[in-house]
């Protein structure tokens, strides 16, 4: 009796704490249907998803990255598609005082109708939607369907209202992902569908709308934080609210009410970037209370660190460099595109991967491009986590746009959804009104190209500069505090065939690949900060043989050609072979060379760069990733396979490198350290032939002061006179207490070195640990493996009974080994 009469009094109470409580529902987890507007065949659907792969799923399309597929399914970004689920709802739920359906990612221009009714039409891609449903819901069964419009259709709709066209064709009008529309990395699938989920919210009395905090100063003893918190309350009263152990009482009155809560953390540890420190986090459980009962909580992870975007008047120009915790940092990294055409099939662990990447090659920084997304939460949680800034662009690029008021209000509405969603994390550096645009205007010859009358030229200039020097920074004023406003208004400040552009702000420099100019250019063409460089290298063999069949693999299948998608790209890649590589004839071997060409003229740029501090701050390359499997400038490829770049990159990122420039006179040895404490050691020099005999040497004691770049050797080149220098390499360490350094220097371009071939010995030390030796001078070894292992390094060069210590990923039974004198064949 005593058990019936306990569950009797659950059930009765159920009602009661569900009333009571905030919560949700992922309508997401409901069966969708999908079918193309005007058909009366409906397909099953996968939401969070996408038209293109709800086609897939039905098999209704084959795989969009396989061969030439990407042409033959133009066709579905001209459609309207039709979405929509029932779900059931409990009189327990109904008597919620609220109901919101929030909308978190529609792509992108959708009317929504709630039990046939009209609820909601959308027209942002990257804004987040809520809508109170409490009054349109009914007990038992509803109906929600979503029907998306073709977001191509709309922008050439839009695009003819204006009277001149606006450089960026129809895609500039729709507040969508540019990507989608086709880049010179990646293909065109300008998709539609609920790409984030959709939630029923329930909630009483009262909700947090959004928090933030301040942070009004940080010292080794205190750190003083002011914590904003927005609350949404449906009826007057005294609620209680509590940050982690401390509790203040308010009174709120209906309405949105604002509150402030003061927070002091003693002996507070700083957030470092990677390469510097620990990057500390601290965790927040934020709960509002009435009658001790918690009616509604979330939880917050923040860093304490001070950041400053110093631009200052110097002797050259003006500075641009990132001070963090007080100190000038260096930044290495890359710029960041979105990780897939279709974004809802990408796993938090591809994420959380692609940012062990970046942490994995030394890197600090990355940049979130402004022509793809806004990145998900797992992206922007692991830089916090792991030390990495962002460089956060607003999604714009190369293009111009319109300023009409309708498009300005999306956009600030936009700014507001994704600077509140962003703003609390540490790793959060910098905000960027777009990428390119600036440049383009300027450089790119769009006034000649369109041929804009003076009027129609100064009306799209002045909606520009509304919208990235007016509209969007007033909107961060409003929503930042003091310490993370830091706002640049387009990347680059000036273009890349400018003199000035190397003297102030950030730099986009394109003279090497687009300007076909060779890689010594980027030893004299290194500007305050590189924010964009970069070449091409093609993905390995097995990534080819994802979307391409044996019989294709050649650089004239259309397969292969149509995973290139830049026009000319196929060929610059071999200009430049030809002027550094002998050129191979095999595909395999290509591919190969390929890779350390796009390795060789990165390492070149980045030791420029870094090379040039103080002067130089910033070296962030084109690109870490990509979002299909493509020929591309990416350093790690769709599937996640590092090229000879990311082996290349953890190498010329490290904290200490050696780093050898020569001018007509002299080899300049330079020590480079980004970390902030001295290094007292010996730098030993060595000329070796390629069958590892000593031809030459010396040693000097350094004293390497913390966050340098000096030149602490220089060799007259005179001292190598009597030498072939096609048959000799210079070897540079430096020892110190805690460091072990080491560096090799060419002389002369690969096709010139007078190789020899080398037998290289592989010893098992255990399952997952290698030795790799060789008998003489083994130039860029490259392990592979059927058996998809990870090798700790690769396209590393083997000295004469040097061994290299390699660890496996996981055992293989097989390992091939290539070389670079096997391409000579």
């Amino acid at each position: 009796m005593k058990n019936i009469l306990m569950k009797s009094l659950f059930l009765f109470l159920i009602p009661l704490l569900l009333w009571s409580q905030n919560s949700e529902r992922n309508l997401s987890l409901e069966n969708w249907k999908f079918q193309k507007k005007g058909d009366s065949n409906l397909l099953q659907a996968t939401v969070p998803g996408t038209v293109h792969t709800d086609l897939l799923a039905n098999k209704i399309i084959p795989d969009p990255f396989l061969g030439t597929n990407e042409k033959q399914l133009q066709w579905i970004e001209n459609e309207d598609w039709e979405y929509e689920t029932t779900f059931s709802l409990s009189e327990s739920e109904l008597k919620n005082q609220n109901i919101d359906l929030i909308f978190e990612g529609l792509d992108t221009y959708a009317t929504v109708f709630l039990n046939g009714k009209l609820l909601l039409e959308t027209d942002n891609m990257f804004r987040t939607w809520n809508t109170s449903v409490k009054n349109k819901l009914q007990k038992g069964e509803n109906h929600l369907k979503i029907v998306f419009k073709s977001a191509v259709n709309f922008g050439k709709e839009e695009a003819k209202k204006l009277p001149y066209v606006l450089p960026g064709d129809e895609k500039v009008f729709t507040r969508k992902a540019q990507y989608q529309y086709g880049w010179d990395w990646g293909p065109r699938f300008v998709t539609a569908g609920i790409y984030r989920p959709i939630k029923l919210h329930f909630w009483n009395n009262l909700k947090i709308e959004t928090i933030r905090y301040e942070q009004n100063s940080l010292t080794d003893e205190l750190a003083k934080l002011n914590f904003i918190i927005t609350l949404n309350c449906q009826k007057d009263g005294d609620y209680n609210l509590k940050i982690n152990d401390e509790t203040s009482r308010f009174n709120l009155k209906k309405g949105i009410n604002k509150i402030q809560f003061p927070f002091e953390i003693l002996n507070p540890k700083r957030w470092w970037t990677n390469g510097l420190g620990e990057a500390n986090l601290y965790s927040f459980q934020i709960n509002v209370l009435e009658n001790d009962k918690i009616v509604d909580s979330k939880k917050l992870n923040i860093g304490l660190r001070t950041i400053e975007l110093i631009q200052e008047k110097d002797k050259i120009g003006t500075s641009f460099y990132i001070k963090l915790n007080g100190i000038p940092v260096f930044m290495k990294g890359a710029n960041y595109i979105p990780p897939d055409s279709f974004l809802p099939r990408v796993s938090d662990s591809v994420y959380k991967n692609i940012v062990k990447n970046a942490v994995d090659v030394n890197m600090n920084m990355l940049r979130v491009w402004g022509g793809g997304v806004y990145a998900e939460d797992i992206f922007y949680d692991e830089c916090d986590k792991n030390g990495i800034l962002v460089w956060q662009d607003f999604m714009f690029a190369c293009a111009m746009f319109p300023g009409d008021e309708k498009f300005i209000e999306n956009v600030k509405n936009e700014v507001i959804d994704n600077v509140n969603r962003l703003q609390n994390h540490a790793s959060i550096a910098l905000w960027c009104g777009n990428n390119e645009s600036d440049e383009g205007w300027k450089n790119w010859g769009w006034q000649k190209q369109y041929k804009y009358s003076v009027q129609d030229s100064t009306k799209i200039w002045n909606d520009y500069g509304r919208l990235f020097h007016d509209v969007i920074p007033k909107t961060l004023d409003s929503l930042l505090s003091k310490e993370k406003n830091i706002y640049w208004p387009s990347s680059p400040s000036i273009g890349w065939g400018k003199k000035e552009s190397l003297l102030q702000g950030d730099s986009h420099y394109w003279g090497i690949w687009w300007g076909k100019e060779p890689f010594e250019n980027y030893e004299r063409k290194v500007g305050r900060f590189m924010s964009e460089y970069g070449f091409q290298g093609m993905p390995n063999l097995k990534t080819f043989k994802k979307f391409a069949s044996n019989e294709e693999l050649n650089l004239t299948s259309e397969s292969v050609k149509s995973h290139q998608k830049h026009g000319t790209g196929y060929e610059t890649i071999n200009e430049y072979m030809v002027r550094d590589y002998n050129v191979p004839k095999l595909f395999e071997d290509y591919i190969y060379v390929s890779q350390l060409l796009q390795a060789d003229g990165m390492k070149t740029a980045i030791e420029a760069h870094r090379r040039a501090k103080p002067n130089c701050m910033g070296t962030l390359y084109w690109q870490l990733n990509d979002c299909w499997p493509v020929t591309s400038w990416s350093s790690v490829d769709y599937f996640g396979n590092w090229k000879a770049l990311h082996y290349q990159v953890r190498k010329s990122f490290e904290n200490l490198l050696i780093s050898v420039d020569e001018d007509e006179l002299n080899y300049k040895i330079y020590l480079v350290n980004d970390s902030l404490e001295n290094f007292g050691g010996n730098f030993y020099f060595d000329l070796l032939d390629f069958n590892g005999n000593k031809l030459w040497s010396s040693n000097v004691v350094a004293v390497v002061p913390a966050n340098s770049s000096l030149i602490h050797f220089e060799i007259s080149k005179k001292a190598f006179e009597a030498f072939n220098l096609k048959e000799v390499l210079l070897s540079v360490h430096f020892n110190s207490q805690d460091k072990i350094v080491n560096s090799l220097y060419y002389f002369v371009k690969p096709k010139d070195l007078k190789l020899t071939k080398p037998s290289i010995k592989i010893n098992k030390i255990d399952d997952v640990t290698i030795e790799v030796s060789s008998d003489v001078l083994a130039k860029n070894v490259y392990l592979s493996s059927d058996e998809n292992t990870f090798f700790s390094d690769n396209y590393f060069d083997v000295l004469p009974n040097e061994k290299v210590i390699v660890k496996l990923s996981k055992p293989v039974k097989n390992i091939v080994v290539k070389s670079l004198f096997d391409t000579l064949k």
